[in-house]
């Protein structure tokens, strides 16, 4: 690229899927170096969509840190089985952040318009499933949404 102030095109975002995940209570380990360290255990749930339909398998966990600055770090690492028997690890790294007031209604579960604050992830995965071995070359965006006892989440393959 010559012209520093010229960009080419972003990428495309195209439609990937929708999962619905069923989170258990946060359970914090309380105060660390970097601010609350805590965890969700995942315990299931549905992926559909374009590229990839099934089902979160029980047992993955959403690792978080409650940042002084009131942001929310998230590494979720879960495991989704296609329907066709497929295992795909799935790794989502992100944040979420919003007003305070905004955020303490959503600590209590209360229900919050996704457009009232801020989540957003980037997944990668990894499969041996020989049907699926394309998504180990696969980045998304997802873009989330907190329910009390449910995390939503739309995902784009970035082209």
């Amino acid at each position: 690229m010559n012209d520093p102030t010229a960009w080419p095109a972003p990428p495309a975002l195209l439609p990937f899927a929708h999962i619905e995940c069923r989170v258990a209570g946060v359970v914090s380990l309380g105060a660390a170096a970097y601010g609350e360290r805590r965890y969700v255990a995942l315990t299931g749930g549905t992926v559909r969509g374009p590229e990839l339909q099934g089902e979160i398998v029980a047992g993955g966990v959403d690792w978080q840190i409650q940042r002084a600055d009131s942001v929310l770090d998230i590494a979720a690492h879960y495991v989704i089985r296609a329907r066709d028997g497929g295992l795909i690890e799935v790794r989502s790294d992100g944040m979420r952040h919003g007003p305070a007031a905004v955020m303490q209604r959503l600590a209590r579960g209360e229900p919050v318009e996704a457009s009232d604050y801020w989540f957003r992830t980037a997944v990668r995965f990894d499969t041996g499933a020989s049907a699926w071995l394309h998504l180990n070359k696969v980045l998304a965006i997802a873009s989330g949404r907190r329910e009390a006892q449910l995390v939503v989440l739309d995902l784009w393959r970035v082209g």
